[in-house]
């Protein structure tokens, strides 16, 4: 798109529609920018070459691993890490560029790993993934803070998600309270990061991936009530959704926004599997106030209170937005769940019905083509739920996908009318 732009200049100076000083100006600010892409890609390829690199060291080692002597064995289990210390020591000494920093890093993290596992295998030291993935995290927790690392704040939520699934999917005496403490170290950094407005895919990458850990991570705080489990997913939900409309990432699109994005979507996703009355029934039966997931839970609208209030006290205009407000109005509807299975599963699917007119009326708004589609979808989606638990005859059915059909192309037909009468305009 920039050359195509540029091409166009001599065209644009002799028609007098820009002077040469803003043509000047223009083919500046595209050159920074192709140096700054040409920059990023370069670390890209770094900090993989470094992870091959690494594992090319590593399959040499165990091709003649039984044929070196004890010492040879520890001298080699902890070269790729002070390799790795070298390297990192001169990229911040000699002030090198991020590529080199990046670079380092990644190749110091992996060294480290397999030092570990290196000198277990060589001193027959026993232990399992779960404590071999602590033990690794947290000896490379100094990473974060030695340089302005976005690969380490990557590597880390990553491993302490694998490290909280490894602990405690699938187990009811072991919670892995430490995943909440570990989650913590790298949050400093990247506040710092989005207070600074540092534009960077790789920053991008983070407000995907912080929520995201979170969201797999959280089954591990359920243990005897399932059903306090929906409460906890819909107001983390509500967390991560009036995190997005905060005024950082009110204005960027969904790719930048996984916040908003996840927040959403989980929301309805959630909501939908509640709008079935068997697991109103069969899950909130047997709820225990004094359960870890009710504190969690606690906890959780806390912040979902302290969220909501900073994103409506700092937002531009007096408009309301529904999908902020759900896990308030989720929190009513479970309190009754816990005495009846009728009447919340009525409220959920008038609340889903609703959360779609409202997504529907933001798209028109904003003339948001996706927007507008998201809510019909919820909409779509909610009738042809209850197809599955009620005893329509297929003629109704098959007339009430095609008014669906027909107002998926009315509204958007009317949308496009309205957005080029306003380019018009």
């Amino acid at each position: 798109m920039s050359s195509k732009i540029i091409q166009a200049l001599p065209e644009l100076i002799e028609n007098n529609i820009i002077s040469d000083e803003i043509a000047q100006n223009i083919k500046t600010y595209y050159a920074k920018n192709e140096v700054a892409g040409t920059s990023r890609l370069f670390t890209i390829f770094g900090i993989l070459g470094a992870t091959l690199i690494g594992l090319g060291i590593i399959l040499i080692m165990a091709h003649n691993w039984d044929n070196f002597s004890r010492l040879t064995k520890v001298f080699l289990a902890f070269l790729p890490m002070i390799i790795g210390q070298i390297a990192l020591g001169f990229s911040i000494y000699k002030n090198k560029s991020k590529t080199w920093k990046e670079t380092s890093i990644v190749f110091l993290f992996f060294g480290v790993g397999a030092c570990i596992s290196l000198v277990s295998q060589i001193y027959n030291v026993s232990g399992d993934l779960e404590s071999f993935l602590l033990v690794w995290i947290v000896l490379c927790v100094p990473l974060l803070y030695l340089t302005k690392s976005t690969s380490a704040i990557v590597l880390h939520l990553i491993f302490i998600t694998y490290y909280a699934f490894e602990a405690g999917y699938g187990r009811t005496t072991t919670i892995p309270h430490l995943y909440f403490l570990l989650l913590l170290f790298p949050l400093p950094s990247y506040i710092k990061m989005i207070k600074d407005n540092v534009k960077s895919p790789a920053v991008n990458i983070l407000h995907w991936l912080f929520p995201l850990s979170v969201i797999i991570s959280l089954p591990v705080c359920i243990d005897r009530s399932e059903g306090v489990g929906f409460l906890m997913y819909i107001l983390l939900f509500g967390i991560l959704y009036n995190i997005g409309q905060l005024p950082f990432f009110k204005n960027k699109s969904l790719l930048k926004n996984g916040y908003r994005f996840l927040g959403s979507l989980g929301t309805i996703i959630v909501l939908m599997s509640l709008s079935f009355r068997s697991l109103w029934r069969h899950e909130f039966n047997n709820v225990h106030f004094d359960s870890l997931e009710f504190y969690c839970a606690v906890i959780l609208f806390i912040i979902a209170g302290f969220t909501l209030y900073f994103s409506d006290k700092l937002k531009e205009g007096k408009s309301v937005n529904l999908f902020q407000y759900v896990f308030l109005i989720f929190s009513i509807i479970f309190m009754f769940g816990l005495f009846d299975d009728v009447l919340p599963t009525v409220l959920v699917n008038i609340l889903l019905f609703t959360l779609g007119i409202m997504a529907i009326k933001i798209g028109t708004d904003s003339l948001s083509f996706g927007i507008l589609n998201y809510g019909m979808l919820i909409i779509t989606i909610l009738i042809a739920c209850r197809f599955f638990d009620t005893d329509l005859s297929f003629p109704v059915r098959g007339l009430l996908f095609i008014l669906i059909g027909a107002g998926f192309f009315t509204a958007n037909y009317i949308m496009l009318k309205k957005q080029k009468t306003k380019i018009k305009n």
